[in-house]
């Protein structure tokens, strides 16, 4: 009962498992619960959060896959993905567990410094292929389609070379208005770009996602106390990124997990969240299964 209560509702708690078990008749407590979710290789985790889908993104995010299928894994190591994202300087990225004694949360060896709105921030634009992370800028105003384009002509084909990426190396953008403007794809075709199509509403595609992730955690560990020093750290962490990690690469295999398991459309999915949950039956105890 506990796994295929949870496999329905993965957003069932404990307690409401411990209610139900109840009224059902058996008695047990939440470390049970734990102990026999562990055993099914569940654990409790923050809920990714993801792009609300409308029925037109999920059918292009489904004909992206079904298109790359059979796509052998040398293809995808030629792709340079590339994003935007924001740093902040006191964000939850600097959230960390502490041990301490009762009533010492106030100690400043347990404490965590913030200020309103997070202290600053700064917008980071970077690439990267399976070869490892290319270039990584602080866009400092406001980012135009121009500017875009200058960053592009700036540091995409440098990257590029850096990454010693094969000819006729794809890039890879979203479909951020800045990046499908008329000029921009006239200035790509100029430059013989090869584009990959993006679905829209797919940042979670993206396995620089992964990479960000990773940014943001270095970062927070040298806790910062300005945007100077937040800049600074974000380019050292950047460059200590090992030159060849390839679980970052490895988001886009399971596309064929998502031609298989996409959810209604009504419901917000993610490829790369997307699992299969195995409910053992093996168990005697049916009402801990």
């Amino acid at each position: 009962m506990i796994t295929r209560t949870v496999s329905k509702n993965p957003r069932t708690t404990r307690g409401d498992l411990v209610n139900d078990l109840q009224r059902a008749g058996t008695k047990v407590t939440k470390a049970t619960i734990s102990n026999t979710l562990r055993r099914q290789g569940l654990k409790s985790c923050s809920a990714r959060r993801v792009p609300l889908l409308k029925s037109v993104h999920v059918q292009a995010r489904l004909k992206f896959p079904r298109e790359h299928l059979d796509d052998p894994e040398v293809d995808w190591e030629n792709v340079i993905w590339s994003d935007e994202t924001k740093i902040e300087l006191f964000g939850k990225n600097s959230t960390r567990c502490v041990w301490r004694r009762k009533n010492a949360e106030l100690h400043p060896k347990n404490t965590i410094p913030t200020v309103k709105h997070g202290g600053g921030n700064i917008m980071l634009w970077g690439c990267f292929s399976a070869k490892g992370p290319g270039r990584l800028i602080r866009v400092k105003e406001r980012m135009n389609g121009a500017m875009y384009r200058e960053i592009l002509s700036d540091n995409l084909l440098p990257s590029a070379r850096a990454l010693k990426m094969k000819r006729g190396w794809v890039f890879q953008h979203d479909n951020d208005p800045k990046h499908t403007a008329r000029a921009t794809k006239e200035w790509l075709r100029k430059k013989h770009f090869k584009v990959l199509e993006w679905p829209s509403q797919s940042p979670d595609l993206n396995p620089i996602e992964n990479l960000w992730r990773e940014l943001k955690v270095r970062v927070a560990q040298r806790q910062p106390q300005n945007i100077t020093a937040l800049e600074e750290i974000c380019m050292e962490e950047w460059a200590k990124i090992p030159a060849t990690d390839r679980p970052r690469c490895e988001a886009l295999p399971t596309l064929r997990a998502a031609v298989d398991f996409l959810p209604i459309l009504s419901i917000p999915v993610a490829f790369d969240t997307v699992h299969a949950v195995a409910v053992s039956t093996g168990n005697s105890d049916r009402n801990l299964q």
